[in-house]
């Protein structure tokens, strides 16, 4: 069945929508509550199965990118059309936003309610682990790199079909595990940009970095399978 680009689009925003409301929701509304919280590893664990459960309900329709720099690994790869490039990412952003706008209304829905970091990327002061800036650049770049070779290679016609948004939702985990006390993780510049607009100030001046980082990361793991690995 081929779906038109309204359709794609839709998929791409519900499913970034909701890799947002539960990866970014369980770290402001779960992660530090006291003795029930769930921690770096429960947001890791939500973050996996968030794009695991939305590559089973949207992939089908639109691919399941979810993430900007997904997209443009893809296209880099040659596994994804260029001219989509945009209205792909545009739909991203505004799903990631709207999750954002989701997750403040329940996070300030109670008596003196403070969001504080809102689950924002950072570096310096506003990284968990207080790490530079060049070892968040380093960290989101290969991580995203490595994440582009995941989907790249769990998706091949070689694949036993249908088991790639395991592997994938298994990879984000892992990343998770690995850098949240570098930068809180992004691997994804539109998961970034919706918490960073409603922390405003340092979040907005740091965003750069979570877009540049990831996208390079994209672009080498889409070269790098192009070059390496990719089923001739």
């Amino acid at each position: 069945m081929t779906y038109s680009m309204p359709n794609k689009l839709m998929a791409e925003f519900f499913g970034t929508f909701l890799l947002v409301l539960g990866g970014c929701g369980s770290a402001v509304l779960a992660a530090g509550v006291p003795t029930l919280g769930i921690g770096f590893t429960g947001v890791s664990l939500a973050f996996g199965l968030t794009v695991l459960c939305g590559a089973y309900a949207f992939g089908p329709i639109s691919g399941g990118h979810f993430n900007p720099a997904v997209s443009f690994g893809l296209a880099v790869a040659g596994r994804f059309s260029w001219k989509d490039f945009l209205p792909y990412v545009i739909s991203q952003v505004l799903g990631a936003c709207a999750a954002a706008g989701v997750i403040y209304l329940v996070a300030t829905g109670k008596a003196d309610a403070s969001i504080g970091g809102f689950a924002a990327n950072g570096y310096g002061e506003h990284s968990p682990g207080k790490y530079s800036m060049e070892a968040g650049v380093l960290i989101e770049t290969v991580l995203t790199a490595l994440f582009l070779l995941v989907i790249l290679g769990a998706t091949e016609s070689r694949v036993p079909a249908g088991f790639a948004p395991i592997a994938i939702g298994l990879a984000l985990t892992l990343i998770h595990l690995i850098s949240i006390p570098v930068t809180n993780t992004s691997v994804n510049p539109a998961r970034s940009t919706g918490q960073a607009l409603f922390v405003g100030g340092w979040a907005i001046e740091q965003l750069w970095v979570f877009w540049a980082a990831p996208l390079v990361g994209g672009l080498v793991g889409g070269l790098l399978h192009k070059s390496f690995f990719a089923q001739k």
